[in-house]
């Protein structure tokens, strides 16, 4: 495969408009979405979910057991898809069909070296605008960005970044001998300006790692929290601030297990802008406290 200058990619800007989730238990996580996150339920068919707020979408199927099946970027318009799709038929890549149907015909898929699809199109269903009229559904918080752990670190760097263009934002690595850096253990990596729309982490097993919502600001995290601690669901990570993006943000848990995280202040970058370099997790995780670690072979 021909490797492509980054900014030659015509990825940008490309935003995460939606993911899914299977479920061996799909109407159980349907209905916590629903409490918890304010996204109204309708059904794409007669097993699979949609789970929809104005700002976040997301879409529950069954399956034996939990995992993270899609992620579904939408480009700008048809002319902007149909020349990124070229750009990926130029370097030989294997391009299959769009198993979303919130995305037009025109939508097509790829697999990453983890035998996860990555959708890119268009949105052809409208968003569901009634869901604000839940509890939850009027708090602020779009679908921003989706992470991933990865037993095959090297290949999903280089798949997303150099195969089909996300621009590397900041990267976290091993500690090295005095002041050398390692190995890259993470890579964030973004399609438009925000800091990052999908990220790997180097872990001993393939998974889906967490996926979040950006909010206004600080005030929105507490207000989140609060309507959380209503449902008696804790927080199980933060608050605190990434180093990496200098977000602030908590995350809590589905009952499948995923993690959600309520974020804020995201950094933005401009095309092209250079990212930082990070040695160790700790700092690049939580400035405030106590990191995670998803190499159990790093401690630092």
């Amino acid at each position: 495969m021909t490797m492509q200058l980054l900014d030659a990619s015509p990825l940008w800007p490309a935003t995460l408009d939606h993911i899914r989730y299977d479920s061996p238990d799909a109407a159980r996580l349907a209905d916590f979405y629903n409490r918890t996150m304010g996204m109204a339920v309708s059904y794409l068919s007669e097993t699979e979910i949609l789970l929809e707020a104005p700002s976040r979408a997301i879409v529950i199927g069954p399956a034996k057991a939990a995992g993270h099946a899609y992620s579904a970027f939408a480009l700008r318009d048809g002319d902007h898809l149909k020349t990124y799709r070229a750009f990926l038929e130029g370097q030989g890549v294997a391009l299959q069909s769009s198993p979303t149907s919130l995305f037009g015909a025109d939508a097509f898929a790829v697999r990453d070296p983890d035998d996860r699809l990555v959708i890119f199109g268009t949105r052809a269903r409208p968003r569901n605008a009634a869901a604000a009229d839940l509890l939850a559904g009027s708090l602020p918080g779009m679908l921003q960005h989706v992470v991933v752990a990865s037993a095959r670190f090297p290949a999903m760097f280089e798949f997303y970044s150099k195969t089909l263009g996300f621009m590397v934002s900041d990267t976290v690595h091993k500690d090295g001998a005095g002041s050398e850096e390692g190995d890259v253990n993470v890579c964030f990596l973004r399609s438009d300006e925000m800091h990052h729309t999908f990220a790997v982490f180097r872990a001993p097993q393939s998974r889906a790692d967490h996926h979040a919502y950006e909010t206004t600001g600080w005030n929105d995290l507490k207000l989140w929290a609060d309507h959380f601690a209503s449902l008696e669901i804790p927080i199980w990570w933060g608050p605190g601030r990434h180093g990496a993006g200098n977000n602030l943000f908590f995350m809590i848990k589905d009952p499948d297990g995923n993690n959600i995280e309520i974020s804020a202040e995201l950094e933005a970058m401009e095309k092209g802008r250079p990212g930082k370099k990070w040695i160790g997790a700790k700092r690049a995780t939580n400035l405030w406290g106590e990191p995670w670690i998803r190499d159990t072979a790093t401690t630092s």
